[in-house]
């Protein structure tokens, strides 16, 4: 009996001891699975930088996939291949050789600039992907009020106690003062009807009453009217939900990449499709942490994931067989700004010959994720703006460039007013 009890003892100790050893490689495992931020992060702005344009990790763009390479070939070959593709082709190898058959012969990049380290962080972050965020306990979610606000119903009684606590006092004061002695005075209602009476019996009050309703309604009648057609912070809803604030802002896209022809002509112009495909071509999707404020909505990740689609079905773009399927259809956007068609603008005198910057009349735009109209953009405005603001058209190289070209015409060094007279002068000099 005690045999078996000593057995029995021993076998719990081994069974234990098997446990905790189990549980100390699991822990060890996932310890060890920890990602190296700092590393993963320099991988990522590699592969941003270098592979991107060619590359995704979930799926194929122009190359393969890449989430989980290293799984699939060796990182001696990785290395090779990175660094020379072609040399390791003409050396024999069978895979580099499929690859290449597989892609209709179509060359990758070399990166012989590369280090055996830059490469391993490349590898580093295709393995790992992109680090997931995870939600501070107890952070402030946004558009939410914080804990310690007060409400809105609290502030309002409380302003009501305040008005409620001076009406009493006043009281008491009345009432203290009329125990002193003092006379009694009517009330509100009584003080009332006696100013009344004293209007209708007095023919000065009567016309004075009668023009100051006149120019109080005169007022308001013309502030009214100045209005019209003034839409300052006119917001339309737009078919594509896009962020001023994304591209302007935190990708710092120049305004002029998208609005190309406001140097040159009198328009801004509305950016084609085509233009958003040489960089949406390549990015299908955005950041999994990002989010865009729209009126009283907020986009995530999968929102905005559609509205890429849309200009992919704007563009006939098929984003699964990477090509175009001649099925293209317009962008109906809706205009935001528009003046009188009796004012005549040309960007280009504002923004090349004035060095305007855009913001001075569509205000911050790259802090906007849905663009209104800032400014007024009444004559009024623009008139304040043109006495204020001073051109330099001496030692501007637009208007030297229309001076050198009139000079050649003439058959002169320099251009004067008395050589080609106020027609050609008054094309530019008012």
């Amino acid at each position: 009996m005690k045999s078996v009890n000593h057995h029995s003892r021993l076998t719990k100790t081994l069974v234990r001891s098997l446990a905790f050893f189990l549980v100390f490689l699991v822990s060890s495992s996932a310890f060890s699975q920890d990602i190296d931020e700092a590393r993963q992060k320099e991988g990522k702005k590699l592969f941003k930088s270098l592979c991107a344009s060619c590359h995704k990790l979930d799926k194929k763009l122009v190359g393969p996939a890449l989430a989980g390479v290293e799984e699939k070939r060796t990182n001696e070959w990785l290395k090779a291949w990175i660094k020379n593709n072609a040399e390791l082709r003409a050396s024999g190898d069978k895979d580099a050789i499929a690859i290449f058959e597989e892609y209709n012969g179509s060359n990758m990049t070399a990166f012989p600039q590369l280090t055996d380290q830059n490469i391993d962080d490349i590898l580093y972050y295709t393995t790992v992907g992109e680090v997931k965020k995870a939600t501070v306990a107890g952070a402030e979610v946004a558009g939410q009020p914080q804990g310690d606000q007060a409400p809105k119903w609290l502030i309002y009684i409380l302003a009501a106690a305040i008005v409620v606590a001076f009406l009493i006092i006043g009281s008491l004061l009345k009432t203290i003062s009329e125990l002193k002695g003092a006379p009694k005075t009517p009330g509100l209602m009584g003080q009332t009807a006696e100013l009344w009476q004293g209007i209708k019996q007095n023919t000065f009050l009567k016309v004075l009453t009668v023009i100051f309703g006149a120019l109080v309604a005169a007022y308001f009648l013309f502030g009214t009217l100045f209005k019209v057609g003034v839409d300052e912070g006119y917001q339309p809803i737009q078919p594509i939900a896009f962020s001023h604030k994304i591209h302007a802002g935190d990708n710092k896209i120049d305004c002029q990449y998208c609005h190309s022809s406001a140097k040159h002509s009198k328009t801004s112009g509305i950016p084609s499709v085509n233009v958003c495909m040489n960089c949406h071509k390549n990015i299908s999707e955005v950041a999994d942490d990002t989010k865009v404020v729209m009126d009283d909505h907020t986009l995530v990740k999968a929102d905005l994931d559609k509205e890429i689609a849309k200009i992919y079905e704007a563009a006939g773009w098929d984003a699964d067989k990477l090509e175009y399927t001649g099925n293209t259809k317009p962008v109906k956007w809706v205009r935001v700004h528009n003046l009188p068609d009796f004012a005549y603008f040309n960007h280009s005198q504002h923004v090349t010959v004035g060095g305007i910057a855009c913001q001075k009349c569509h205000g911050p735009v790259e802090e906007m994720e849905e663009v209104y109209q800032y400014s007024p953009l009444t004559m009024g405005w623009c008139i304040d703006c043109h006495k204020a603001t001073k051109v330099d058209l001496k030692g501007n190289e637009y208007y030297a460039k229309i001076h050198e070209d009139l000079a050649k015409k003439y058959g002169v060094e320099q251009v004067t007013i008395a050589q080609l007279g106020g027609k050609e002068c008054g094309k530019c000099h008012y």
